[in-house]
């Protein structure tokens, strides 16, 4: 058994759906990227139920729905956004006014749907994006990216300007080959951020475990320097379609279910994680920066 380092700090940490306040948040904010090599694995699910129990802990959580062709985070919590991100680019609009308030004081930032590609913003518009995007760090220390699924260029750049990024995955054959499929174009790009796995919809104790093995020992093998860690599994759980069936988050609607625990444990092990520093490097540029260099190379 893979062991869990969160086990002292949950004596420090009590449930509780008030965010801390900002004059106490030590540190810059730390960016995490969720993706996957396919859709339909459950990645959103999991951002939006893993940014509430953050939240929970009370820490500041910035969700930023960055599946900028389908975006439908908001429909998981049965909100209508006004405005979105095309808002802000088309300068309708700046990013306090399409910031949604979430469960839990989660903020949330909708991306729209069928949108644009970052890559064809002209610079005008990718300006207005930076501007908008910097109030993102002033508003959270927690800024999780729920990215389309897949390798396109917006998933790798923001992957690229996270501190650190999740792939989630299932057991089926199919899903663990594209994840392994994207973790070859990631080591390719000599991305050197920790990035973690995610094993949704398991089945047994130790399913989650055995598929991280795998996956790890290839890496290992064919993707020397790449840095894989296991974050846990989310057990097959039948409230989970009840919930989505009812537009709710799970960890909310059934929060003694197995589902629930599952993102407990995660929660724990991200922030037992020591690969972040809250204190930036000397002369390391932080998420905007990154941002920047993205959109005008």
């Amino acid at each position: 058994m893979i062991f869990d380092q969160a086990m002292a700090l949950r004596a420090k940490i009590r449930p509780s759906c008030t965010a801390l306040p900002k004059e106490t948040r030590p540190g810059r904010s730390r960016i995490i990227a969720v993706t996957s090599g396919k859709g339909g694995v459950g990645k959103t699910n999991l951002v939006l139920n893993l940014a509430l129990r953050l939240a929970q802990m009370k820490l500041g959580v910035v969700l930023f729905d960055a599946d900028l062709g389908l975006g439908n985070l908001d429909i998981l919590i049965n909100a209508v956004p006004k405005y979105t991100l095309e808002d802000v680019i088309y300068g309708e609009r700046d990013l306090q006014e399409i910031m949604m308030d979430g469960p839990c004081n989660v903020k949330i930032i909708p991306g729209g749907s069928g949108l644009f590609d970052l890559a064809n913003l002209d610079l005008v518009r990718r300006h207005r994006l930076l501007d908008g995007l910097r109030l993102l760090e002033k508003e959270g220390e927690i800024i999780l990216i729920d990215t389309s699924a897949g390798i396109s260029r917006n998933v790798l750049d923001f992957i690229a300007v996270a501190d650190e990024y999740i792939i989630v995955t299932t057991p089926e054959p199919v899903a663990l080959t594209d994840a392994y499929g994207m973790l070859k174009v990631i080591a390719g790009r000599n991305l050197s951020q920790t990035g973690y796995l995610v094993v949704n919809l398991t089945r047994h104790l130790q399913q989650g475990e055995m598929i991280y093995r795998r996956l790890q020992a290839m890496v290992q093998n064919f993707l020397p320097g790449l840095n894989l860690q296991y974050l846990g599994d989310i057990s097959y759980d039948s409230a989970v379609p009840k919930a989505v069936q009812n537009f709710s988050p799970f960890l909310l609607s059934y929060p003694g279910c197995a589902a629930t625990a599952s993102i407990n444990k995660i929660a724990w092990r991200l922030l037992a994680n020591k690969g972040f520093q809250s204190i930036p490097e000397p002369g390391k540029p932080g998420f905007i920066e990154r941002l920047k260099l993205m959109l005008f190379r």
